[in-house]
């Protein structure tokens, strides 16, 4: 399918209702589950590398910590010990689903394939509507004149069309880029001889975004300012004696 979306229909009759389930994959969102998970773990093992040297109270602490996490608690477990360890056996029950959602029907008009596509566009919908409101920040309105509102929500409109085109352009998400291009720095330097701006090194990853976009690098220097030289200071003593006849 278009996007490299791949669908499976079952359906489920008891006779008095018939359903229609399209079983989806998507294999760019496999990859990105993956990877999710990976750096969960990561920070798992990371938290509880140090647990075995822990009281039992101490390890009961951190557990209950960690549980509160979400993403943490689905691949943490307790051996009977009470020694806190990664569940490889729910790592791999979410193996086993990245990528991959069920939309269910009763509607018997629209083939497998419009109904996979049709969920994706109202996803995508949904999405640009929550950027809308919070990445770019259309509300709070404060303007009270309709051509400012209309103006204001313009803005805001081509401002996520730029977001899209970054996230196409690139292949990552808009969040991702941002938190990438937002380690770039300008620092300014002061010396005796003057100031300096002068921006860090772009990473690969930096290099590889601003190529993508097709944007150059900006300027390594910024705002020379050279500090101005001060006169030689007048004598402020009592003028010298005459020379004697």
């Amino acid at each position: 399918m278009h996007g490299g979306l791949r669908v499976k229909q079952v359906r489920v009759d008891d006779g008095t209702t018939r359903d229609r389930f399209v079983v989806c994959h998507n294999p760019e969102r496999a990859d990105c589950d993956k990877l999710v998970r990976e750096q969960i773990i990561v920070r798992l093992k990371g938290e509880i590398a140090d647990t075995d040297q822990l009281s039992d109270r101490k390890r009961a602490e951190r557990y209950g910590a960690l549980a509160t996490r979400p993403a943490f608690k689905r691949f943490l477990r307790r051996t009977p010990t009470g020694k806190l360890r990664i569940d490889h056996a729910a790592v791999a029950r979410e193996a086993k689903l990245d990528g991959k959602f069920l939309l269910r029907t009763s509607d018997e008009t629209l083939s497998a394939e419009d109904i996979a596509l049709g969920y994706k566009a109202l996803y995508e919908a949904e999405r640009g509507w929550r950027d809308l409101k919070g990445t770019l920040d259309l509300r709070p309105v404060y303007h009270r004149r309709e051509d400012r509102i209309q103006a204001h929500v313009q803005i805001c409109w081509l401002a996520l069309l730029l977001l899209r085109i970054a996230e196409t352009q690139a292949g990552d998400t808009w969040r991702n880029l941002r938190n990438e291009l937002d380690r770039l720095h300008l620092v300014t330097l002061a010396t005796n001889d003057g100031t300096i701006a002068q921006r860090t090194e772009l990473t690969n990853r930096q290099r590889t975004i601003l190529k993508a976009l097709e944007l150059p690098e900006p300027p390594r220097f910024h705002d020379f300012t050279v500090t101005a030289p001060t006169d030689a200071p007048a004598p402020t003593g009592p003028p010298d004696a005459p020379d004697a006849a």
